[in-house]
């Protein structure tokens, strides 16, 4: 954390969560039609959620377990969105390397997500 970030729309992490999430988007548009309800519905459900939770923590930073029970919001939305991912693949609706590719950008945030948590005190605002 060299910078000063001023505004969550600047974490790596909201970033790469929001790439996936496009990405996500992008591919259940080509799901079967009665998916759309259900898995297409909950891939973007959840993938929307981790950049909804990361600028929700960004917010709460003047309160360390709000702050890190946002976060660990995030981190559980991304596990959701692989293993909903997963189903795609098994019912065949996404490739493997597709699943794949999407798997290691959610893992990446994942880490990104635990280190934010394990360093909160760095992000935390400091009251005067």
């Amino acid at each position: 954390m060299g910078e000063r970030i001023n505004s969550y729309r600047e974490l790596r992490v909201f970033q790469a969560a929001m790439d996936a999430t496009m990405e996500v988007f992008q591919l259940t548009k080509k799901f079967p039609k009665e998916e759309k309800f259900s898995l297409s519905d909950q891939l973007r459900r959840s993938s929307r959620s981790v950049c909804t939770n990361l600028a929700e923590a960004w917010r709460k930073r003047r309160y360390k377990a709000a702050f890190i029970a946002k976060l660990n919001d995030a981190e559980a939305e991304a596990c959701e969105t692989q293993v909903s991912l997963e189903i795609a693949r098994r019912c065949q609706y996404l490739s493997n390397d597709i699943v794949e590719g999407l798997d290691k950008k959610y893992e990446h945030i994942l880490a990104q997500l635990v280190l934010m948590i394990e360093n909160a005190d760095k992000w935390i605002i400091k009251k005067k």
